[in-house]
């Protein structure tokens, strides 16, 4: 009975660590699921992860969004905004990120120059711009020559908890920007 008791208590402890793990791909290392890009302006998406698989669609965008959603050797299993899935293979993506204008209505998505501050443009629905940084509600884009801070549930290419490339400061610039509201 002591070791039943004993294999039990070790479940409760080591069952919550698998389940806060981190998946990582296989042959990369990195986090998965996660968002990349397009490198160039033809980019094919295939049923399979191989060069002999039929094409599925070819993107015709450079900086297009996608979402790894696993990993196979040199290739990697993708998602897009549309829900499209396939395989490409690894030297079509690029670490720069990028998103997807999306809002759930038919006016433009606001951009603020700063989070909950003043809005200095406006962004039409399905517009690909450039992720420089986020964190939490919030991520910092760009446009063109403009840029500004919009909010996360308005953008497909960031996860909702995900922060990155924010500076070790940051917590004294939201500080700032609190106080000078």
């Amino acid at each position: 009975m002591k070791i039943l008791i004993n294999v039990f208590l070790i479940f409760l402890i080591i069952i919550p660590t698998y389940t806060k793990a981190e998946l990582k791909g296989q042959n990369s290392g990195l986090k998965l699921p996660r968002f990349v890009s397009t490198k160039s302006d033809e980019s094919n998406l295939r049923i399979g992860a191989n060069i002999n698989y039929p094409i599925l669609l070819t993107y015709i965008l450079e900086n297009f969004p996608l979402e790894i959603t696993n990993e196979y050797q040199q290739w990697r299993e993708v998602k897009d905004i549309n829900g499209n899935q396939g395989w490409m293979h690894k030297s079509l993506f690029q670490g720069d990120r990028y998103g997807i204008i999306k809002n759930n209505h038919s006016e433009p998505t606001q951009i603020f120059n700063k989070p909950k501050g003043d809005v200095i443009w406006k962004i039409g629905n399905r517009n690909i711009v450039k992720i420089n940084k986020c964190f939490n509600l919030w991520c910092f884009i760009s446009y063109n020559k403009f840029s500004g801070w919009i909010n996360k549930k308005n953008i497909w290419g960031v996860y909702e908890e995900e922060e990155f490339n924010m500076p070790f400061y940051q917590f004294f610039i939201n500080l700032y920007w609190e106080v000078i509201k």
